[in-house]
């Protein structure tokens, strides 16, 4: 993609939410073409010839027509995957959901070294003195949203990680990104959160670093999973006030991604910030990993809390007099996702698929699911379904 006309619009209280097929087609920049072509004489059962991301994005222009579907005949259709390869270059998967990668130095050391940053906008602040050079900050947007997330453990080291962004239709972009300092992720932005017309003409070299901080999910190499969703509580926000350094929701998952070996790391790097949600919105972490532990993370009345359970939609799991309270369309989401994990046992890739399918928005109040991302975290791969078409599938593998 070439230069843009773009203004940063970092998430604000970010929200949000909340295995590899048989066969799987190839689609990669030019940068990683040979390499790819090498992974693909390694796939033994070869459902598709190879698939431009042109033809991809004709197959997937129907991308709404699995919501007719019946829920046995989804549960019938075999896993059915494209591999993509990303490269520093942003490039259309489809019209509504890019890809790209990032290595090198991502600035991380600098973010904590500087105590973090409490609100958007010292996060605009440092990537301007990061990769914009000075110009004028950004603006911000948000709405709230509703989104649900399922750990399932798998055989032994491994593990899988379902999760929903039920929001109004937007852009996404997968973000593989390789630190010089720190684990290997992807993790996945909405980009209306960063996009927007301003006089500003910012590269995607820009654009991509910017991404970094904006991640609403992802996964590391060692298979430590996060997504943030939103807690729908009137009146409660989350400002934390300690000598502790600062983190806001986004800033946060960036730091488990390249830092925390397992998830019980992860929340204990969590417990050495000051978390922030912008705008008054109320957020919760949920975290796993291979190990089997799986948790929220959740912040009432500026305290941290800590609850093991392996699903998450959109209201508090803390026990006691909060308990529930949040969304009540998501309390029944969550208790279909926890009656579908107790039918499945250990459900593998393609039932997890289903199971996320079947707790997708389907257009209610103009929300959909945006994307579901079905982690592998033995086989290190994030498998991508696009606004509820659950037919196909993209893959990164790390």
């Amino acid at each position: 993609m070439k230069k843009r006309i773009i203004c940063l619009l970092l998430p604000v209280a970010l929200i949000i939410c909340a295995g590899c097929g048989e066969g799987e087609n190839i689609i990669t920049g030019t940068e990683t073409q040979t390499a790819a072509q090498t992974e693909t004489s390694a796939v033994t059962s070869v459902s598709e010839t190879e698939t431009t991301a042109a033809q991809t994005e004709t197959e997937t222009s129907s991308e709404a027509e699995t919501t007719s579907e019946t829920e046995t005949a989804r549960k019938a259709a075999p896993l059915n995957t494209v591999k993509i390869t990303p490269d520093k270059s942003i490039r259309d998967l489809t019209a509504s959901f890019s890809y790209v990668a990032f290595s090198g130095d991502d600035g991380l050391d600098d973010f904590i070294s500087g105590k973090g940053v409490s609100d958007d906008e010292e996060l605009t602040n440092f990537l301007i003195r990061q990769v914009i050079g000075g110009k004028a900050g950004p603006l911000f947007k948000f709405r709230g949203a509703g989104c649900s997330t399922l750990y399932t453990p798998g055989k032994s080291g491994t593990g899988y990680f379902g999760r929903n962004f039920d929001w109004k239709k937007c852009s996404g972009l997968a973000l593989v990104c390789r630190p010089s300092k720190g684990y290997k992720s992807v993790s996945t932005v909405n980009m209306d959160f960063i996009t927007s017309s301003s006089e500003y003409e910012l590269s995607d070299d820009v654009m991509r670093f910017c991404a970094l901080y904006a991640p609403l999910d992802g996964m590391n190499e060692k298979g430590v999973c996060v997504s943030v969703n939103m807690v729908f509580d009137k009146g409660a926000s989350i400002n934390q006030q300690t000598s502790k350094p600062d983190l806001t929701t986004t800033t946060a998952v960036r730091l488990i991604l390249d830092r925390a070996g397992s998830a019980k790391q992860a929340v204990e790097l969590l417990k050495g910030y000051d978390m922030h949600a912008s705008f008054g919105y109320v957020i919760h972490f949920a975290i796993c990993d291979p190990s089997g532990y799986s948790a929220a993370v959740e912040y009432i009345n500026n305290k941290i809390y800590v609850t093991e359970t392996p699903a998450l939609t959109n209201f508090y799991v803390t026990p006691g007099s909060k308990y529930g309270v949040g969304s009540q369309k998501s309390v029944k989401r969550y208790e279909n996702i926890m009656k579908a994990l107790e039918e499945n046992g250990k459900p593998d890739t393609a039932q997890l698929r289903d199971i996320m399918a079947d707790a997708a928005q389907g257009g209610l109040n103009d929300y959909n699911t945006e994307w579901t991302a079905v982690s592998d975290m033995g086989a290190k791969a994030v498998t991508y379904y696009l606004r509820e078409n659950y037919k196909k599938g993209y893959t990164i593998y790390l």
